[in-house]
């Protein structure tokens, strides 16, 4: 790519912190301008473009595009349901209302906000706290392998919060981490009672509309509240943003738009078990971010169910955004998801050092 707009990168560029603009149009480059192997990176689209699956790798470094690659039907308008890429972008508003002071903060417990829609609940549910359901240990029992199991059963319900605050109880609250797309729900369900706004309004009132994103989706569940487990279409291009909001601490152009704390928080692991994905080894989980401290150069990053990620690299400077089509995946789901993390960690990451 050569070099397309003059917005440059604020700051003292790509030897120190970067703060560039996000809601301006992104300023292009090639792998070159920025140091990078255009070999290793051409090794890497070639093998994205095999995905049959896949449909976008999209490079910022240094605060600038440099790869911007679509495959099969991905277009660059294109809005992707980017599954549970949601989460973290839920994560990042319930920081946004707890800084407003619309949640009280971390162990405010859901049932104060959640009464008036369901009546009461039971007392030991009613205590999960918010902190809780952003470290996915609300206790209540939930299987979600593969992306299937509970999660096909809650959307099929049609009783999103009933469904999940009916579940019992198979562990106390914080104390074991169980993925559960519901429950994320609920978080969203919360910020959207704290803030009296719809969760879509809330995202591009507060973070949507700062970063430059006019364009979303996200999946009504009807009664006016919306699937924060995995409801969210947005364009490659303004995942880029949200990642490269997350490598600047929260902050565009001087602007801080999520609290910078928060960022550190939400992208600090937090649980001594670890996970591996295709070739990246030792994966926890911070606060609704996956977290990968022992990497061969510490990471963090957004991921949706069939390789839908967004990976944050602060010593690289860098951000990487894939999408796939995972309609009707199936049990494969998991092996597209190594295979595209493959490519970034064996490929792309390499290309930059």
């Amino acid at each position: 790519m050569l070099a397309a707009c003059s917005d440059g990168p604020l700051g003292p560029g790509p030897s120190g912190p970067l703060d560039i603009d996000l809601a301006l149009p992104w300023t292009e480059a090639s792998v070159a301008d920025v140091g990078g192997s255009p070999e290793r990176m051409a090794r890497a689209v070639e093998l994205a473009g095999a995905n049959d699956r896949m449909r976008s790798l999209l490079v910022v470094k240094d605060g600038r595009l440099v790869v911007e690659e679509y495959f099969g039907d991905g277009a660059d308008e294109e809005l992707h349901d980017v599954r549970s890429v949601t989460k973290s972008v839920v994560s990042a508003l319930a920081g946004i209302a707890i800084e407003r002071g619309d949640i009280g903060g971390l162990d405010d417990p859901i049932g104060d906000y959640l009464d008036p829609l369901t009546g009461p609940i039971d007392p030991d549910k009613r205590a999960i706290t918010v902190g809780n359901l952003l470290t996915m240990t609300s206790g209540l029992e939930w299987d979600e392998t593969g992306g299937f199991g509970s999660y096909v059963e809650w959307i099929r319900s049609g009783d999103y919060l009933g469904f999940v605050l009916e579940k019992p109880l198979t562990s106390t609250p914080g104390t074991r981490f169980t993925y559960n797309s519901g429950a994320v729900h609920l978080l969203g369900v919360v910020i959207e009672q704290a803030t009296t706004m719809h969760l879509p309004n809330f995202a591009q009132h507060v973070l949507f509309d700062p970063m430059g994103i006019a364009r979303s989706r996200w999946e009504s569940l009807g009664g006016g509240y919306h699937n924060g487990g995995a409801g969210l279409d947005l364009r490659p291009r303004d995942l880029a943003r949200f990642g490269q909001l997350y490598l600047q601490r929260g902050s565009s152009a001087g602007r801080q738009i999520i609290p910078a704390d928060w960022v550190d928080r939400s992208t600090l692991g937090r649980f001594d078990w670890r996970i591996d994905s295709g070739s990246l080894k030792g994966i926890s989980y911070g606060f609704l971010w996956w977290v990968a401290a022992d990497a061969p150069e510490s990471m963090y990053f957004a991921w949706g169910h069939g390789g839908q990620y967004i990976v944050v690299v602060p010593d690289l400077n860098l951000v990487v955004v894939t999408t796939n089509n995972w309609w009707r995946m199936g049990e494969a789901a998991g092996d597209y998801q190594r295979m595209t993390m493959d490519i970034v960690v064996q490929h792309v990451l390499p290309a930059f050092r």
